[in-house]
């Protein structure tokens, strides 16, 4: 019977989700929250940034159907409807990345003093303890800001940023399955079920496109990384701090290569290029739904490499140590990549440079742009689905505003 009640709430936030994309669609251009292309996004017609706040709506309905919830997650879903309505004004008006970074700061610390929960301890690494003190308090703020980024940073193709929190999902229940905390693993199904008639309108299988908007990257960043340290600081759970890093590998990965590669060569680390892992299989000839499938292979296989690595050496140094392996790999792969492809472009060997940049409508205001103009943008001046809106912008670009 429990679990009945369980699916009958998990429904409810997808049904609710769903009604509000066909409701908040037909509001969008009045309320303003639409994308429109322009010098640096060149997708067709105007497009509404609606899905973060279906999605919320969803998450919202579920949870009031469910109801059993401690503190934390009552906290939790409270800042987040906060962060949701600033990520709807920075979708609408443009606000600035001081204004954003005060207001996130606010709502993370708003969570700590009212539930105590944050990183108290990175877990038992070869032999030591390392646990924070108060240093615990700033790296959840950078943790939980850092994360709300990398999702932004990675919504870059229609379906990417939700299907990555799909995978990461699951890697959570499977790192932290079984666990008492019932309350944050509904959170995690609810916005599963939340997301599911967002990726299918997004993806153009129904309807007229949407795209996730500000408010959604900064949802899922936002909830995530709060399910992610809540049950990684709990002993009687299964999820350590350094399972952590494997539940977000690829977006994490990625940002980390990015910025790496920006300060080596001497820029900003939020100078906006087309060095993100789907603008350079975008670059290398693969189109939108190809590089959308071989990112979430390599995220499901990225998570089961972490699930292998914790269960066979049961040690978190030797985890982190295979992370930090991977991560060398990939930084070093990434920047090869990039660094060809730049090269190419340079000397108009890139074979993409020359074809035309078309472009069609297909129906009900939906946008399709194929993988060879994406391949000529760079980032920030447009995308297949253009989903980086205010936040990433911003972030990227601190001098715009």
């Amino acid at each position: 019977m429990q679990e009945l009640r369980l699916l009958l709430d998990v429904l409810v936030a997808a049904c609710t989700s769903a009604a509000g994309i066909v409701a908040m669609r037909r509001l969008a251009l009045a309320l303003g929250l639409v994308d429109r292309p322009d010098q640096r996004k060149q997708h067709l017609g105007e497009v509404p940034l609606v899905g973060g706040l279906a999605i919320f709506t969803g998450m919202l309905a579920g949870a009031a159907c469910y109801g059993v919830f401690d503190g934390f997650e009552r906290s939790l879903l409270g800042t987040a409807a906060v962060l949701a309505l600033l990520g709807a004004l920075d979708d609408r008006f443009g606000l600035s990345v001081r204004d954003r970074l005060l207001i996130q700061t606010i709502a993370i610390l708003t969570v700590i003093a009212s539930t105590g929960v944050y990183i108290h301890t990175l877990g038992h690494i070869f032999g030591h303890d390392v646990v924070l003190g108060w240093l615990g308090v700033p790296m959840t703020v950078l943790a939980v800001i850092g994360l709300v980024n990398a999702f932004n940073m990675m919504d870059g193709i229609d379906g990417l940023a939700g299907s990555l929190t799909l995978v990461s999902i699951a890697a959570v229940i499977l790192f932290a399955s079984p666990t008492p905390l019932r309350g944050v693993i509904m959170l995690l199904a609810l916005l599963a079920a939340a997301m599911l008639p967002y990726l299918v309108v997004n993806l153009g299988f129904v309807g007229g496109k949407v795209f996730l908007g500000d408010a959604g990257s900064t949802l899922i960043g936002y909830l995530l990384a709060w399910v992610l340290i809540r049950l990684s600081q709990m002993p009687e759970t299964h999820l350590s701090p350094v399972d952590v890093l494997w539940c977000v590998a690829l977006p994490v990965l990625d940002t980390l290569a990015v910025m790496y590669r920006r300060m080596r060569a001497g820029q900003s680390p939020f100078k906006p290029d087309r060095g993100h892992i789907h603008h350079i299989l975008q670059g290398a000839g693969l189109g939108p739904r190809a590089t959308l499938a071989v990112l979430v292979v390599l995220a499901v296989g990225l998570a089961s490499i972490g699930a292998i690595v914790s269960g066979v050496a049961h040690s978190a140094g030797v985890n982190l140590a295979a992370f930090c392996l991977i991560l060398g790999v990939y930084m070093t792969t990434v920047m090869r990549l990039w660094l060809r492809q730049e090269a190419r472009r340079q000397t108009g060997l890139d074979p993409q440079r020359d074809i035309g940049a078309k472009a069609v409508s297909s129906g009900a205001g939906r946008s399709v742009v194929p993988a060879d103009l994406v391949a000529q943008r760079g980032e920030n001046r447009g995308r297949a689905s253009d989903h980086k809106t205010g936040a990433y912008r911003a972030a990227e670009q601190p001098d715009r505003r």
